[in-house]
């Protein structure tokens, strides 16, 4: 699988495009009610959440303050998987599949990853 290789940067600046351009939707749901059955109250936690879905979002796929914005993301969705999917329950609630948190774990991996590894290329930020 050597011959892959050659394709790191790249398919890892379309890691880091995807995934916040999909994050960035979920903020837009969220906070302009697109395609939504439920849109929070301003200020409350919900709202919050999603507005950081909405600018880190962006900022990860423009690859600009990156690091910050995936840092600040990836926290967010361990919160979100912890209260909101699993909350300390036992027993089948436990599991992602059960709990519907398999794509909060993803993300909040993805964006410690990118928070780690930087930009790359195709990004704004210049110097990672």
């Amino acid at each position: 699988m050597n011959f892959l290789s050659k394709y790191n940067d790249h398919t890892y600046a379309l890691l880091r495009i995807v995934s916040g351009a999909i994050f960035t939707f979920h903020g837009v749901q969220k906070i302009f009610g697109v395609m939504a059955e439920f849109q929070p109250a301003i200020g409350t936690q919900l709202w919050i959440g999603g507005m950081i879905e909405l600018i880190c979002g962006v900022l990860i796929v423009i690859g600009l303050q990156t690091r910050w914005a995936a840092f600040l993301a990836s926290g967010t969705m361990a919160v979100a998987y912890v209260q909101f999917h699993w909350n300390f329950q036992f027993g089948p609630e436990f599991f992602p599949a059960i709990n519907g948190g398999d794509a909060a774990i993803l993300y909040s991996l993805i964006f410690l990853h990118i928070a780690c590894r930087g930009s790359g290329i195709w990004s704004l930020d210049k110097n990672e």
